[in-house]
């Protein structure tokens, strides 16, 4: 985790990212927006980005319930009709079921900045595509995955940070913490600072990947918080949704 020693380099002010978690807004977590945002700040992070699945109104309540020293990022991922993307710096849902270029559109349209997540996963990822679509999507978008730490078994990370270099794209690394005890588990060291979109795309040319693995014992809860949330009606939206529509 973040040191607070860590905290200027030769007088250049330095942040620690994580630029995507979730919280019980997503149908597959159970973590609540203001445990995530605490935990967040108790581990030496600066900023959080808050990407819940296809929706946005978790990371509006981490937000109000962030401490002082941390900044949340509007995020989300959204399932999009190709693979997942992820949305950052945006004010309004951005809705399910689109194409990837239609998503990408719609994100820039609200002036926000477009990653891959975990764009090798063989469960979640676009290697299952083909390989001329994730090159359309990788030249539209402003940073890679390069290590997902919920990415299991094969060489799905070792593939995204090679695609991330071939491209000249910057390569992060993310958490995608489903759980409290995941937050900040990966993260991301820059300088300057990220709390805009031009102070992100700058930070992320010095972008230096703190990468650490989620211990399966954690992702065991995954498929208890899915039963949960959709016993509680919080199933994963499988239609689109308008832009205004009710959260």
């Amino acid at each position: 985790m973040p040191s607070p020693l860590e905290g200027s380099a030769g007088g250049v002010h330095r942040a620690f990212i994580d630029l995507h978690c979730h919280t019980s807004a997503s149908f597959d977590s159970l973590a609540s927006p203001d445990a995530v945002v605490r935990a967040a700040a108790s581990r030496g992070l600066t900023h959080l980005a808050v990407t819940d699945h296809d929706r946005i109104d978790g990371a509006l309540r981490a937000r109000d319930a962030a401490p002082a020293e941390l900044t949340v990022l509007l995020g989300e991922e959204i399932k999009t009709a190709d693979g997942d993307l992820i949305a950052v710096f945006i004010d309004e849902l951005v809705p399910p079921g689109l194409s990837a270029v239609e998503t990408i559109a719609a994100i820039r349209e609200q002036g926000g900045l477009v990653g891959v997540p975990h764009p090798f996963d063989r469960l979640r990822g676009y290697g299952r595509k083909s390989g001329a679509l994730l090159a359309d999507v990788a030249a539209k978008v402003d940073w890679i995955e390069a290590y997902n730490a919920r990415v299991i078994g094969g060489s799905a990370n070792e593939q995204a940070a090679i695609f991330a270099s071939e491209r000249s794209l910057p390569g992060v690394c993310a958490s995608d913490s489903h759980t409290v005890l995941e937050v900040g588990v990966s993260y991301n060291v820059v300088l300057g600072d990220p709390s805009t979109p031009a102070g992100l795309l700058t930070a992320l040319a010095s972008v230096d990947m703190r990468p650490n693995r989620a211990s399966l014992y954690v992702r065991a809860w995954t498929p208890l918080a899915k039963l949960i949330q959709s016993v509680r009606g919080n199933g994963r939206r499988r239609t689109q949704v308008s832009p205004g529509e009710p959260k």
